[in-house]
């Protein structure tokens, strides 16, 4: 009940705010209510996203209110999109750099998120300098050296995968899976057609009030897929879940074992067994896997006769240690040893999952080579008499590796998929379950030159004397028999034709303004249209971004080009691949300001006919607008939803209103204050092609276009 109270005193507080913001007051005054608000937020311990939300609007409010400013770094850095805390914690800087000893150090690590790896390594250097100025500081806002270097190992880390990224397409895995809350730690049985995973949804929860931080409880769900098309997920059941936190940890080969996180002896590991279609009520494995230390991840081999896990017990090698254990004939689980320094390290190993080989081991590590938060690495297993060896853990690189957290990674039988849980701009809600595809060949490994033909040499005869041996037989005697013989003239070396070379094409994107042509410095990124891939980008200079193309084939991409203070564009473009006679053509992208009465299409949002939710293609686009409302605090819209010529003017002008209100709903769940945007629908009334083709014509119609209204 005091959770409720709070509550309900908050919410009559924000109202009240409400009326008392809607008269003359300066933006002082208007900064320390919301800062006020923010820190009754954090004081009840609710929602962190709803304090973060007002302590933000109190920090644009007024930047120099430092303390609103700070905090909404800080909580930028708890919570999610964590690259904008930099925003906030610049201001603090440019006013007032001893505000904090280590503000050097979080201005690099919201850098490091937002992977500007240089501007992060030039504030962490900042602060080691400040560091060796004062070596006797011990005030609680120190940052040990220790981590400042590991902060700067993980940056040049980073630099060195994002120049270098694997060929990977990573797509999310659609709206029928997915909500707009957290879901993650995906699992599938070896057939690839079910999938259960945890979510903090409130559709279909086994318990409709909220957890302390504002948001509904874990529960595990469940899917199944037809075809190529997953089901919509639903509640695996309270057999299995109960009203409070329920998470999966892994899945049977067979589909019929689900592993699951109970918060027994501060982490405990449970397993259900799904006996004629059902499941049973999660049991304690049995043997020596949990103790009175957290275990909580666990991955079971395709034979079924060993567990890897993960426990904080004493005698690993630092946090979390990943851990192995075989079935003894009782069923349980035993011989329990440390996979050793070969995987563990110093920080937290975790998240293990075994492939289908029994012999590749993939984990999450918050140390080793890593880019930041937790990445993803794999180890073989080798075995030589009855020893065995792991190989040096190998990170999977950048897109699969972020500065973020990168972790619950499981693979397909066949090897060809993966799936893992990720934070990224395609998403429909906080973090989403995406499916990994393996690089494809290029072009260069597709078509390995055949090696050349090689003509038999002549066979030029000529008569030659042979002396046999006579036969010695009393009857008569063999005579001297003549043959011939090819002559062994020396193998002349074939004529090597000259192998063609197969080079990338190239790209050039120069970004400009549109009104000045002056060079824009952008967030830029070119990936393939339909499977995410990303195209290796290097700059060349103040606006000038080259990308290089080694697909095989001619292919459609998506231009993202973001700078702040202009609207942002998505271009669908199409480009050659490369070829012995690689193309190189070039383009200029000109943006324009945000300026009031700038009116912009948000072409890739599309709705189904008569419908106003979003299909799964349109989050990118959703995402690039929240980013931009994000980045511009001061900006007003009319978002404006428009439909095709079906349906009456009425059912027309209503839906319309629908969609826009679906796009402003969207923004204001993600923290944009709903006060900076208005929702209108104009029906049918401004089509933008003929309404006679689907494709091409009633689909561009049912649109969405941002308009400035203040800025």
């Amino acid at each position: 009940m005091p959770q409720l109270r709070s509550i309900i005193f908050l919410a009559a507080s924000l109202g009240l705010f409400a009326q008392v913001s809607a008269q003359d007051q300066d933006s002082v005054a208007l900064s320390k209510e919301y800062q006020l608000q923010a820190e009754m937020i954090l004081e009840a311990n609710l929602a962190a996203d709803d304090a973060r939300d007002q302590m933000e609007i109190a920090a644009n409010y007024d930047p120099n209110n430092l303390k609103a400013n700070f905090s909404a770094g800080e909580l930028r850095l708890k919570t999610i999109g964590k690259s904008l805390a930099v925003k906030y914690f610049l201001r603090v800087y440019q006013r007032d750099p001893a505000y904090n000893f280590a503000l050097e150090y979080w201005i690099g690590q919201s850098y490091q998120y937002g992977e500007e790896f240089d501007k992060a390594i030039d504030f962490y250097t900042r602060y080691q300098n400040k560091l060796k100025s004062k070596p006797n500081y011990q005030g609680k806002d120190r940052v040990l050296p220790a981590e400042v270097e590991r902060r700067i190992f993980e940056c040049q880390n980073g630099k060195e995968f994002i120049n270098n990224p694997g060929k990977f397409s990573i797509i999310n895995i659609g709206n029928q899976i997915n909500s707009e809350y957290e879901d993650y730690a995906p699992v599938l049985n070896e057939d690839e057609d079910e999938i259960v995973f945890t979510s903090r949804r409130k559709d279909d929860n086994i318990n409709q009030d909220v957890f302390e931080d504002n948001k509904p409880y874990e529960d595990i769900f469940i899917a199944t897929k037809s075809g190529n098309t997953w089901t919509r997920a639903k509640n695996i059941g309270s057999q299995v879940n109960t009203p409070y936190h329920d998470s999966n940890l892994a899945l049977s080969s067979d589909g019929n074992t689900l592993f699951i996180y109970n918060d027994d002896n501060a982490g405990d590991i449970y397993a259900s067994e799904r006996i004629n279609g059902q499941w049973m009520p999660p049991e304690p494995l049995p043997g020596t896997i949990n103790s009175s230390y957290e275990e909580n991840s666990v991955s079971i081999s395709r034979d079924e006769k060993t567990l890897y896990f993960s426990s904080r017990r004493p005698g690993g090698y630092g946090g979390l240690d990943i851990y192995k254990a075989t079935k003894n004939e009782k069923g349980e689980w035993s011989n329990t040893k440390n996979l050793g320094p070969k995987i563990n390290s110093t920080a937290d190993d975790t998240s293990p999952f075994i492939d289908y080989d029994q012999t590749t081991l993939y984990f999450s590590t918050e140390g080793r080579k890593g880019m930041g938060g937790y990445d993803i690495f794999k180890s073989t297993l080798t075995v030589k008499g009855n020893v065995e060896e792991w190989s040096e853990p190998e990170n999977l690189g950048y897109p699969i590796n972020t500065p973020d957290d990168d972790v619950f990674y499981v693979r397909s039988k066949d090897g060809k998929r993966a799936y893992y849980s990720s934070v990224r701009e395609d998403g429909i809600g906080y973090t989403d379950i995406y499916m990994i595809t393996d690089p494809e060949p290029t072009v260069a490994e597709t078509k390995k030159p055949e090696p050349p033909k090689v003509d038999p040499p002549k066979k030029d005869t000529v008569a030659v004397a042979v002396v046999t041996e006579p036969v010695k037989e009393p009857v008569k005697e063999e005579p001297v028999v003549m043959v011939t013989e090819p002559v062994k003239e020396p193998i002349k070396e074939p004529v090597k034709e000259p192998v063609k070379q197969v080079l990338p094409s190239t790209f050039t994107v120069k970004v400009a303004d549109a009104t000045t042509n002056d060079a824009l410095e952008a967030r830029i990124s070119l990936k393939g249209l339909r499977d995410n891939i990303i195209v290796p980008m290097k700059s060349n200079g103040p606006g000038e971004y080259i990308f290089s193309i080694s697909a095989a084939q001619t292919r459609d991409y998506r231009l993202a080009v973001e700078v702040e203070g202009y609207s942002f564009q998505n271009i669908n473009v199409k480009l050659d691949g490369a070829s012995a006679n690689p193309k190189s053509i070039s383009r200029t992208v000109n943006m324009r300001k945000l300026q009031v009465g700038s009116v912009s299409i948000l072409r890739n949002i599309y709705f189904d006919f008569d419908k106003a939710t979003f299909t799964t293609e349109a989050y990118p686009e959703l995402n690039k607008l929240l980013s931009m409302m994000q980045q511009n605090t001061n900006l007003t819209v009319e978002i404006g939803g428009h439909t095709d010529y079906y349906g009456s003017k009425e059912v027309n002008m209503r839906l319309s209103k629908r969609r826009a209100e679906a796009v402003k709903d969207y923004l204001v769940k993600k923290g944009v204050d709903s006060r900076r945007i208005t929702a209108v629908g104009y029906g049918k009334s401004r089509p933008l092609a003929s309404n006679d083709d689907e494709e091409e014509g009633r689909e561009l119609n049912r649109r969405v276009e941002f308009k400035v209204l203040k800025n």
